[in-house]
């Protein structure tokens, strides 16, 4: 049983558990901000774009049936909304980002030694 606990502690609070926690957390947390932006900033823009805040209301009625398509065309936009914001203000600056890293980390070749610069010299002196 103790066996069973250690193996049970070492797997739960493993780094990478720990992170993908902290990851998870944080993801539903700018799930949250990034809906409060499309709801109460995109949404609104749309809305005055189009004249109405909702698309919601529009159906097809078929004989008894109705196709509520207005909603899908708000999880639709919705969608979009979400992705264009969470490319703007995550996915762009985390590119900037990273790539003003590697250009920090260019790596500079190493000279070789002057042992192996002699080498190659008697070589090439060899060869004619």
């Amino acid at each position: 049983m103790k066996r069973l606990v250690k193996d049970f502690r070492e797997f739960a609070f493993k780094g990478n558990i720990v992170e993908l926690a902290i990851a998870f957390v944080l993801g539903g947390a700018s799930a949250t901000v990034v809906n409060s932006l499309v709801d109460n900033v995109v949404i609104p823009i749309v809305s005055a774009s189009f004249g109405q805040p909702d698309f919601g209301g529009l159906a097809l009625q078929i004989g008894e049936s109705e196709i509520l398509y207005g909603r899908f065309v708000d999880d639709v936009v919705a969608f979009l909304m979400i992705a264009l914001a969470l490319f703007l203000f995550v996915v762009k600056p985390y590119r900037a980002i990273n790539e003003r890293e590697t250009e920090d980390e260019v790596i500079e070749p190493v000279p070789d030694p002057d042992e192996i610069v002699l080498l190659r010299e008697i070589r090439d002196a060899l060869k004619r």
